[in-house]
C-alpha cells in the first residue's frame, strides 16, 4: 500500500491548513484506534505527548476525540520529548504512542507521529494501513465502549529518572558547567532537571516557551545563542536540542559545533574499543560525510548507509542487529538506551566520555576531518514537481559528470518540508560549489 499522508517522520504540515487540521487529526486518531483494536486482544491504551506549539492543544483534543470514539483509553502526558513517548509507550504497556510535534520546524507547523507497543515508530506498512482506514468510513464503538481520557502528571518525571540511569556513575558531573538549549520545546523542563540532578552547573537556554517561539533563534538548528552563552559563562560545552528533543548538536568550550557525524564517530570508536559496537557497524544516512566513512574504515569498522530519515536508520539497525546509528543532523539512535533518537541521552553519553577521559569537548568533538560538503535548499509550492523538469534533470546530469571520480552529488525532496535539498561533497571546493550552483539555479528556474 502507498502512503500519501505520511512522510519520513509522520504527518506534518502548517497548522490549521490541510493536512494538519483538527478534522484530519480526529480521523487519524479514530483510524489508529481501529487499526490497533482489530485483533481484540490489546489493552486499548494510548499515550499522547506533545511539544510546546500553540496548535498542540487543538491537535491533542482532536486526536483524543478520535481515539476515544473507537474505544481507546487515552493517557495525556503533556509536553515531553519524543523519546519519552517511545519509552513510556513501552513501559506503560500501551498499544500505541503518539507525539504531536513538527520537530525542528517553525512554530506554525505541527505534526503527528506514531509509536507501536514496542516503543518504535510504526512501519511503512502500518502507516499505510492507517491511511487506508482514514480514506474510508470509520465506525465508532457503541456508547458503552467509548474510551476515557486522563492526564498523567508524572510522565516527565518517569522519563527523567530513566534518562539518569543511562549515565554511568554517580555525581560525576560535579564541576562541569553545561549550557543546555532546549529550543523552547518539549524538553524545556526535563533536560535541565536531569543535568542538575546529575550534579552539573546548569545554564539553561530556550526554556521559556510561549507557544510561538519553539526553534526561534535557538536549539540545534540555531546554535548562535547557545554559543554566546558558552563563551559568556565559560562553560565546558553546550547541548543543543531541537523542538522535540530527538536530535542534538554539541558545542565545545569555544562555541564550535560538532554535528551528528562527529558525535557518532566518537561513540562508535569508544563502543568498538569496549566490544559494545554490534557487528562493528555504524548505521547512518546518505547525508553523512565521507570523512566519517574513512574514519570508520581506518579502524576496521563499517558504515551502513540508508535513505534520509531516522526511521530508515532504525529499521536498518533492527534488521542487522546493530545498536548505534543516526544522522548528520543530530539524531543519535542508541538502541541499548532508546527506541528512537534521543538528544538528551546522547548528550549524557558525550558528558560521560568527558568525565571518563578528562579531555575537553573540543578534543572529543573532532574525531575526523570532514570532506568539504555543501547543502542548499530550494523551496517549492504545493503541487510542483521540479525534479521532473527536463532542465533540472539535465543540470543534475551535468553536475554529476563534473564530480565523477572526485566527489558525489545527492538531490532529494525533504520528507518534512516543501524543499529540494541539493548536497555535494568534493575535495575541490570550487568544483563542488559550481556543481551545486548549477543544480540550484535550474531548480529555482523550475519553481
Amino acid at each position: 500500500m502507498t502512503r500519501k499522508l505520511f512522510g519520513t517522520d509522520g504527518v506534518r504540515g502548517t497548522a490549521n491548513t490541510p493536512p494538519m487540521t483538527a478534522d484530519l487529526a480526529l480521523r487519524l486518531g479514530a483510524a489508529a484506534g481501529r487499526y490497533f483494536r482489530r485483533d481484540g486482544l490489546n489493552r486499548h491504551r494510548v499515550v499522547i505527548g506533545k511539544d510546546t506549539r500553540l496548535s498542540g492543544y487543538m491537535i491533542e483534543n482532536a486526536l483524543t476525540a478520535g481515539l476515544t470514539s473507537t474505544g481507546m483509553n487515552v493517557l495525556l502526558l503533556g509536553p515531553v520529548p519524543t523519546p519519552a513517548v517511545g519509552y513510556l509507550t513501552r513501559s506503560m504497556r500501551a498499544d500505541l504512542g503518539v507525539m504531536i510535534s513538527a520537530s525542528h520546524n517553525p512554530a506554525e507547523d505541527n505534526g503527528i507521529k506514531f509509536f507501536g507497543p514496542d516503543g518504535f515508530k510504526l512501519s511503512d506498512a502500518a502507516e499505510a494501513g492507517i491511511e487506508a482506514i482514514v480514506a474510508g468510513e470509520i465506525a465508532p464503538v457503541p456508547p458503552r465502549e467509548i474510551g476515557r481520557a486522563r492526564r498523567i502528571e508524572d510522565g516527565r518525571g518517569r522519563y527523567v529518572e530513566y534518562a539518569k540511569t543511562t549515565f554511568p556513575g554517580r555525581g560525576v558531573l560535579s564541576g562541569l558547567k553545561v549550557v543546555i538549549d532546549c529550543a523552547n520545546g518539549a524538553a524545556y523542563r526535563a533536560a535541565p532537571e536531569v543535568l542538575w540532578e546529575l550534579g552539573a552547573n546548569v545554564i539553561p537556554v530556550g526554556v521559556a516557551p510561549n507557544g510561538h517561539n519553539i526553534n526561534d533563534n535557538c536549539g540545534s538548528t540555531h546554535t548562535q545563542t547557545a554559543a554566546e552563552a558558552v563563551v559568556a559563562h565559560g562553560a565546558d560545552l553546550a547541548i543543543c536540542l531541537d523542538g522535540d528533543a530527538d536530535r542534538v548538536i554539541i558545542l565545545d568550550q569555544h562555541g564550535q559545533e560538532a554535528d551528528g557525524d562527529q558525535i557518532m564517530a566518537l561513540f562508535a570508536a569508544r563502543w568498538a574499543d569496549e566490544g559494545r559496537l554490534n557487528g562493528g557497524t555504524l548505521v547512518a544516512t546518505v547525508m553523512s560525510n565521507l570523512g566519517l566513512e574513512r574514519f570508520l574504515t581506518g579502524r576496521g569498522l563499517r558504515l551502513e548507509r540508508t535513505p534520509v530519515g531516522d526511521r530508515h536508520v532504525v529499521e536498518a539497525m533492527r534488521r542487522g542487529g546493530w545498536n548505534l546509528g543516526g544522522e548528520q543532523s543530530g539524531h543519535i539512535v542508541m538502541t541499548d538506551y532508546a527506541t528512537t533518537g534521543d538528544g538528551l541521552i546522547a548528550g549524557l553519553q558525550f558528558l560521560a566520555e568527558m568525565a571518563r577521559t578528562g579531555r575537553p569537548a573540543s578534543e572529543l568533538a573532532r574525531s575526523f576531518d570532514t570532506v568539504p560538503q555543501m547543502l542548499k535548499n530550494v523551496r517549492y509550492a504545493a503541487g510542483q514537481e521540479p525534479l521532473s523538469a527536463p532542465a533540472v534533470k539535465a543540470a543534475i546530469a551535468g553536475a554529476e559528470a563534473r564530480l565523477k571520480g572526485t566527489g558525489r552529488l545527492l538531490i532529494r525532496k525533504s520528507g518534512t518540508e516543501p524543499l529540494i535539498r541539493v548536497m555535494a561533497e568534493a575535495e575541490d571546493e570550487a568544483l563542488m560549489a559550481e556543481a551545486v550552483a548549477e543544480v540550484v539555479s535550474a531548480v529555482e528556474a523550475a519553481v
